[in-house]
């Protein structure tokens, strides 16, 4: 395999299209489309530094349940299961990003960090985006207040049973690693 040319087909702020022009195994010249995060005209010949993006995994320790999000996603045309996530800005931390975005999505504060993953990518086949899955303790009030008005969610507090019965029913949408910890924390009561 042989990446040949990448093209910048979008100018946008916070993702842009790239067309890629490769050879396979087979020497033959193929064509892909994906998504990145980057401004840059060849993402592929930088050296990436730091996280995109954290994924905050909420264990409200008082109440002894984990934390969602039930989030309007445009792109799926409704409502998906998640956990609080967005961008890591310029000079913050991945702990840094998780504390804003746990706070701005639900009102709650991280009281302990339990675990960090290193960069791993969101969707490999449509996306060079990295995230960091940060599994944390948390308390306070669930809230809305710090919503941004581009943002319509709601904040779930689910104890073992009630992600039993979220994952298996018909029709709800996840999003990837939110089904998969959903799955381990229903199955094992474990998160991280």
């Amino acid at each position: 395999m042989e990446i040949c040319q990448i093209e910048k087909i979008t100018d946008c702020k916070h993702v842009n299209l790239f067309s890629i022009q490769y050879r396979d195994r087979a020497k033959n010249i193929k064509n892909w489309v994906f998504a990145s995060r980057s401004q840059d005209p060849d993402p592929l010949n930088q050296e990436k530094v730091g996280v995109d993006a954290v994924v905050v995994v909420p264990f409200h320790r008082q109440a002894e349940k984990l934390v969602i999000i039930k989030e309007f996603r445009v792109a799926l045309g409704g409502w998906q299961y998640g956990f609080p996530a967005g961008l890591v800005d310029k000079g913050e931390t991945i702990v840094q990003a998780g504390e804003r975005e746990l706070l701005e999505e639900t009102g709650l504060a991280i009281t302990r960090v339990l675990k960090k993953s290193p960069a791993i990518y969101s969707s490999s086949g449509l996306t060079d985006e990295t995230i960091s899955l940060l599994f944390v303790e948390c308390e306070g009030t669930p809230s809305n207040e710090f919503n941004e008005m581009s943002e319509d969610i709601e904040v779930i507090l689910l104890s073992r049973d009630a992600a039993k019965g979220l994952i298996s029913k018909p029709g709800l949408k996840f999003d990837v690693k939110s089904w998969m910890v959903l799955s381990m924390f229903a199955d094992y009561g474990i998160i991280s």
